[in-house]
């Protein structure tokens, strides 16, 4: 592509910081961020409230860090990349922590992983003083107050949401641009709830290990409740019932996803009218979750109501013996379960109780408190979004953009200069940048990247890089996600917007997920994706649903055959190839 397109400006090469990967982040930011996305949402926003959890919580000095650009996160090739090199620091300064646990959490045994080595500046008692502290909150304290007042604004911002329609030019790019700092304050709140969620099921791991029965680490995460990610699908799946008992409704979606939307306004039927009720109530409660959540550039399930309707019409295959909430109800009574045969092997080792009980409370306040902040995050997101929506929908009218998405391919200071009047022909640079972002979204970005990035026209293209066919009886390894078992058909799916391969009973095989997959998570028997963590949203979320799952089982969209009859084994974070299409 031209180099004479304007784009967001990668990072520029920091020796102290030289590896990166897309671990995590590749379910916040899946595609390359749009530039109005990323400069209202991310640049001197999102990132300075990473820099500001740094400094003010974790007690790094102030000029340890990029004051641009903080390091723990980055852009290279258009893709956001996490900075792993700063959380091997702060692992290493940590009490109780070494920079490789850091890695386990990122990156479990992936073999591109480089050496860790120790430079003297890593260390920083004041940041190993207040990490202490930090600690003694993620482990003892849990308050989570400041956790629930980020709810209640969120929800109050949500609440007061102004008549868009009715505002000025002047006021729609004012109120998108004065959520920033509220979104700069509840980023450095999910954060902390992210830095902070590993810690309890790590404990829990090492009491686990201690008494024998590794695998019941991962069965006390299971039905922990509160995890509001998981919501949607609850009301969803009410919705799928109310589906299956009215022949009307069924002969709807039955139609095509296309034509329920429009149906619900103009049926006079009762039962289409009772559900266009409960939609338009999810819609309210929900409406700011989709693929892509994080830029404000992508379509959600407010302004693209097909997407969860679509993800309904899946879920109403599902027998009613899949509910979610008896799933739920059984992966609960197992974890209690468990607890009572943990407290009776430690009763007569005090101090390995006390760490058991520790571990346990922590993970049952910080889990759902990491999908709460994220949720209460995006529902300011989406404000940002609705409002600049209305604006491209005017540029549009006014034929200075050919549609109103083309807003978000613009950076925050042309849209200054285009509200105030003082450009009429911006609409000119679109194309071109919207081609780059497509040619960029034509690549692979490297998972991990070490020293100098290479040049992102040496980047792979999607899909062509030669992966090592399977046969049946090969066993794919990753991570543990959600125990259980299951045998079914894979389902390779990589958008969550186009489902309808899904039936219940298939394994959904995916890239990575966020919310807009959840609904998909029901009707499946089990879940393997590429990229995810020990805290990832699959796992977390499989663990609340009660669905089998494994992570990073690296290339499992591209190795599994679509078709497949494959074995998951949740516990031992293995995927099997029973047959073949």
């Amino acid at each position: 592509m031209s180099d004479a397109v304007r784009w967001i400006k990668d990072n520029e090469f920091e020796p102290r910081f030289q590896f990166w990967t897309r671990a995590n982040v590749s379910e916040v930011l899946p595609e390359p961020p749009t530039p109005l996305g990323w400069d209202l949402v991310w640049e001197h926003t999102c990132v300075d409230g990473w820099r500001d959890l740094f400094v003010q919580r974790f007690g790094f000095d102030d000029d340890e860090l990029d004051k641009g650009r903080c390091e723990a996160i980055g852009i290279f090739g258009g893709y956001a990349y996490l900075g792993a090199a700063l959380f091997r620091v702060w692992g290493g300064r940590s009490p109780g922590m070494e920079p490789t646990t850091i890695d386990q959490a990122y990156f479990g045994e992936h073999p591109d992983v480089p050496p860790y080595v120790h430079e003297p500046w890593h260390d920083n008692p004041r940041t190993t003083e207040k990490m202490g502290a930090w600690m003694a909150w993620a482990t003892v304290g849990l308050d989570q107050s400041e956790n629930e007042a980020d709810k209640v604004e969120s929800l109050r911002v949500q609440a007061e949401r102004p008549n868009y329609a009715a505002l000025s030019d002047q006021a729609l790019l004012g109120y998108a641009m004065s959520m920033r700092p509220l979104i700069r304050r509840m980023f450095h709140q999910h954060i902390n709830q992210s830095g902070s969620a590993s810690i309890g099921p790590s404990i829990l791991a090492q009491v686990c290990g201690a008494i024998g029965q590794p695998s019941w680490a991962m069965r006390l995460l299971g039905g922990l409740g509160g995890v509001d990610s998981a919501a949607p699908s609850y009301a969803m799946w009410e919705m799928s019932r109310q589906i299956r008992s009215s022949p009307t409704l069924t002969a709807l979606f039955d139609s095509g996803a296309a034509n329920v939307v429009p149906a619900l306004t103009s049926s006079t039927n009762a039962g289409v009218q009772s559900f266009a009720t409960s939609f338009a109530a999810f819609i309210t409660e929900f409406g700011s979750r989709g693929p892509n959540e994080w830029d404000i550039a992508s379509g959600v399930w407010e302004t693209d109501p097909v997407i969860a309707i679509s993800a309904i019409d899946r879920m109403r295959m599902a027998d009613d013996s899949v509910s979610p909430l008896t799933e739920n109800a059984s992966r609960e009574a197992e974890r209690k379960d468990l607890e009572a045969k943990v407290r009776a092997a430690l009763e007569d080792n005090d101090e390995a109780l006390a760490g058991f009980e520790m571990g346990l409370n922590s993970s049952k306040a910080i889990v759902p408190g990491r999908e709460r902040s994220k949720t209460s995050i995006i529902r300011v997101v989406h404000e940002v979004r609705m409002a600049t929506r209305e604006l491209g929908r005017r540029c549009t009218e006014r034929g200075v953009l050919d549609k109103p998405t083309d807003i978000y391919m613009l950076f925050t200071d042309e849209l200054v200069e285009l509200v105030a009047g003082n450009v009429q022909d911006i609409g000119k640079e679109i194309p071109a940048r919207l081609a780059h972002r497509a040619w960029l979204a034509s690549l692979e970005p490297p998972f991990i990247l070490k020293g100098h990035a290479k040049p992102v026209a040496d980047w792979d293209v999607r899909g062509a890089r030669a992966v090592e066919p399977l046969n049946v009886g090969d066993v794919m390894t990753g991570v543990q996600g959600c125990p259980g078992n299951a045998q079914g058909r894979a389902r390779v799916i990589l958008d969550p917007t186009d489902p309808l391969a899904l039936e219940p009973g298939d394994i959904l095989v995916a890239p990575a997920t966020d919310p807009s997959w959840t609904p998909l998570f029901v009707p499946a028997a089990g879940v393997v994706v590429d990229v995810g963590a020990a805290l990832s949203h699959a796992v977390i979320v499989s663990r609340e649903l009660g669905i089998p799952c494994v992570a990073s089982v690296v290339d499992a969209t591209r190795r599994i055959p679509d078709g497949a009859i494959i074995a998951l084994d949740g516990d031992a974070g293995t995927v099997t190839v029973i047959s073949l299409p």
